[in-house]
């Protein structure tokens, strides 16, 4: 779990102005606000690992309707757009840090553009 939390910190502190700081004894990414949390060990019925991720409107349901088995409404921040991504399984890491990107520049007006 130490290298998923090390791979998604090394994408996630790669974009400007980025800090971390633990967050319900997570991980998260903020850019002004938080973007990226991740959840090596699962988080309530989610027992798997995953990520939390800021996205712009449409993009939950896209993601979820193209493949529910990778993505899903994560808890507390769903109803905001958050996507959560499964870091078990196949895991394409060109994925991860798409996705991680769309998060940064959802929260980050500057970097959109």
């Amino acid at each position: 779990m130490a290298d998923l939390v090390s791979r998604v910190r090394a994408i996630c502190t790669a974009f400007p102005g980025v800090t971390e700081k633990l967050s319900h004894g997570t991980p998260l990414w903020s850019a002004r606000k938080g973007f990226v949390q991740i959840w090596p060990d699962g988080h309530h019925d989610n027992t798997f690992p995953h990520l939390w991720c800021a996205a712009p409107p449409g993009v939950q349901e896209s993601l979820i309707g193209r493949d529910s088995r990778r993505y899903f409404r994560p808890p507390y921040v769903g109803h905001r757009g958050w996507v959560g991504m499964r870091l078990d399984g196949d895991l394409d890491w060109d994925d991860v840090e798409e996705l991680c990107e769309l998060a940064y520049r959802t929260v980050t007006p500057a970097a959109r553009g």
